[in-house]
């Protein structure tokens, strides 16, 4: 029979490992999911993305709001929150259609992996369209995002790890930005050096290919 001086004893650090635990768990949750958006961070897209391109071959974008400051600027920055997150959940509900998911890198960036095949095209110029769909804001008029996507797919650098390929789809998007396109695929050629994982000075305009 169990000493109840024994077990009284026991309870509290049991409860306080318990309570404990419980703490890590949701600490590290809160580290891996973006709170506004509810996608993964950076990291932990990263580090999913870098395991399912290795299994299958599936393509990278990353998509940038356009303009976003302004909204920021004219709005406030709750219509900002409110942009960003109808973008996560349109991105990430596309994604989920093709075989993928998406994360939120920072800021208005957004990183996603998706199965797209000889019909990329269609499929990209629907994402531009839900994307781009009106968002309803604490203001009379809502707000009509514009974006700017980037992809490579695994043809455009085959056997690259992960890294390089966003630093691609990265290329591509910002040529996209500057050209007026709502979306481009990389060049299928190295890409210009970066500084920790970013473009230079945003240079590369020329190292993709026009698609839409």
């Amino acid at each position: 029979m169990t000493d109840p001086t024994i077990v009284a004893v026991a309870l509290p650090p049991l409860a306080a490992w318990a309570a404990h635990s419980l703490w890590l768990a949701r600490r590290l949750r809160i580290a891996r999911v973006d709170p506004l958006t509810g996608l993964p961070t950076r990291a932990a897209f990263t580090s999913r993305a870098i395991r399912a391109t290795a299994r299958r071959p599936l393509s990278v974008l990353l998509l940038d709001v356009d303009r976003f400051k302004d909204v920021n600027d004219t709005f406030g920055h709750a219509a900002g929150d409110t942009l960003l997150t109808a973008i996560g959940q349109r991105l990430q509900s596309w994604c989920a259609e093709h075989g993928g998911f998406a994360g939120r890198l920072g800021g208005d960036e957004f990183a996603a992996v998706a199965d797209l095949d000889d019909l990329a095209p269609l499929d990209l110029n629907t994402l531009i369209r839900r994307l781009q769909e009106s968002v309803d804001i604490d203001r009379p008029a809502p707000i009509v995002p514009r974006v700017s996507i980037g992809i490579c797919r695994p043809a455009d650098s085959p056997g690259a790890p992960f890294d390089l390929r966003l630093r691609a789809a990265d290329e591509a998007m910002y040529g996209a930005k500057q050209l007026g396109t709502s979306w481009r695929y990389a060049a299928p050629q190295p890409t210009h050096a970066t500084t920790a994982g970013r473009r230079a000075g945003r240079r590369g305009t020329h190292s993709a290919l026009s698609s839409s």
